[in-house]
This record gives C-alpha cells, sequence and structure tokens, in this order.
C-alpha cells in the first residue's frame, strides 16, 4: 500500500528547493568544467535580424534606415541578444514521486531541467515555463523562481505538459515518465509545433521501471492510489509488460520525430550528466 501522505492541495510547494537549487548549480559547474559550455559569439560572429518595434523599445535600438523601408518601425538584433525563448515543462504528478533508490523522477529531472537552465542563463538565454506561471527572463532571480516552480509537487497520478504560456518560436523540453494518457500528450506537443516551437522530450524512469524486479505475489498500487492491481505470479507480469514499455518508448519516441523534435530515455540510476549533455547539445542543434 503507498504509505505517501495524501496531498490535500493541487499542488504542494516542496521545502527542499534550495537543496534542488545547490544540486542543480553544482551539476552546471561540473557540465562546464568538463569543457561543454556554450561558446559565446566573439568577433566576426556576429550576424543581424530584424524584428517589428515593441513598446518599451530605446528609440536608439530602432534601425530607421531599415524603418524607412516599411510602414513600421524595426529593431536591430544581433543573433545573440535574439536568442530563443527555452522553457520548461517537469512532470510534477504523483507518478513522478516514485522511487526504489531514495531519488525520486521527478528530483532527477527537475535538477536536470535547473542545471541546463542556469547554464543557459549564463550564456544570456531567457528560461522559464511553458504553463505562464513563469514568462521566460534572464538573471538569478529568475534561476531561484524556476527551482520553486519545477519543486512544485501535483496530487494526480499522471500528468501532461501545459502550454497555456509557451511563446511562438521558443524551445522547450518537456520531462516526464510520460506513462500518462499518450492522445493528451500527443496534442499537446503537436500544438506546440504548430507554433513553430522545436522541443525535446525526455523520459525519465526508475530502475525497477526499467528492470521489472518483482517475483512471486505482489500488489502494485500507483503512487495516488486510484490504480491497484495484485497479482499472484508477479513473474508472468514481466515479458508483457517488457513489451508494453519497449512499445511506449516507441510511441513517444516516434511523436517526437514526426514533428521534428528530439527524444532521450534516461534512468535515475545513471549519472545525471548524461542526460544534461543530450539537452544542451539537443538545444544547440535545434537553436
Amino acid at each position: 500500500m503507498n504509505s505517501n501522505p495524501p496531498l490535500n492541495a493541487a499542488f504542494e510547494l516542496a521545502s527542499d528547493w534550495p537543496q534542488l537549487l545547490a544540486e542543480a548549480q553544482q551539476l552546471a559547474q561540473s557540465f562546464s568544467l568538463g569543457g561543454h559550455g556554450r561558446r559565446r559569439a566573439g568577433p566576426g560572429d556576429v550576424f543581424w535580424q530584424f524584428r517589428p518595434a515593441q513598446a518599451g523599445d530605446a528609440l536608439r535600438a530602432i534601425d530607421w534606415r531599415r524603418s524607412a523601408r516599411a510602414d513600421e518601425q524595426f529593431v536591430r538584433e544581433n543573433e545573440w541578444q535574439a536568442a530563443q525563448a527555452v522553457q520548461f515543462w517537469i512532470d510534477n504528478s504523483a507518478a513522478m514521486q516514485f522511487s526504489s533508490q531514495g531519488e525520486s523522477k521527478q528530483h532527477r529531472a527537475a535538477m536536470i531541467a535547473l542545471a541546463l537552465a542556469i547554464l543557459l542563463n549564463q550564456a544570456g538565454e531567457r528560461i522559464g515555463t511553458s504553463d505562464g506561471r513563469l514568462p521566460p527572463q534572464t538573471g538569478r532571480a529568475q534561476i531561484s523562481a524556476l527551482a520553486q516552480a519545477l519543486a512544485r509537487r501535483a496530487s494526480h497520478d499522471f500528468g501532461a505538459p501545459q502550454i497555456e504560456g509557451l511563446t511562438a518560436n521558443s524551445l522547450a523540453v518537456f520531462a516526464s515518465d510520460f506513462f500518462g494518457d499518450l492522445a493528451a500528450l500527443r496534442d499537446t506537443v503537436t500544438r506546440a509545433a504548430g507554433q513553430q516551437v522545436k522541443g525535446v522530450l525526455l523520459m525519465v524512469l526508475d530502475p525497477q521501471e526499467l528492470h521489472f524486479p518483482f517475483q512471486g505475489r505482489t500488489l502494485f498500487e500507483s503512487m495516488a492510489g486510484s490504480l491497484r492491481h495484485e497479482s499472484q505470479k508477479a513473474d508472468d507480469l514481466r515479458q508483457p509488460y517488457f513489451e508494453a514499455l519497449k512499445e511506449r518508448k516507441a510511441q513517444v519516441a516516434n511523436l517526437a520525430q514526426s514533428l521534428g523534435w528530439q527524444f532521450f530515455m534516461h534512468s535515475t540510476d545513471q549519472p545525471a550528466t548524461g542526460a544534461l549533455l543530450d539537452l544542451y547539445h539537443a538545444l544547440e542543434y535545434r537553436r
């Protein structure tokens, strides 16, 4: 039986977000020391592009020569200044709280995402959440706010990406076990791609979910307690489970590929640096 206390509120702010932030900072630092840091633009690497002027733009930022050729004013930005926003959704459902070795799937996913956000922020990129709660910005305060956002926990069994605040033409990172409704995932990611959003799907699993070490009489229960199944011979479920897991991984991977996104899988018993490297290079390629 699930011994975790019930969550009475829809969301619970985890009190360990400072620890999450500290771990992410350490992961980002080790990543940078390994020589993987993003190369900043230098002399000869500046490429100009134009965008329509917006409220709040300084007059000195307006390119009057380019604006004279149109009926509106344009601001000239270099490629680095025009960096796309990178927005995160980390599944915080009850299923992501599962852990067989001490570190939950959500904590690992959040740590990797936050470390990536730290690296992007250091490179001058805007980071935020895709649900609209934390619009993309830069700065140390934004990193702390993101740490708090990623540490929140929800009470429902499974999650699906929230994209109410997703910015068109941005980059997205969605991390989950993707055990929830596949149709909801497909609909959400398809709508995101329709906004010209490029992204990455990161499947995070616990070693028990990958190896299914159960034998004999076993009671399987979802983290929120809404699903239960008792088996007298769990061994007999191993092969069907492996086939179902293989199919689910293929479905998520195919979804990503069909929309021009990338898919990666990560197990919580593996070094987090591997997944961080995958995500970092994926965004480098997509940008």
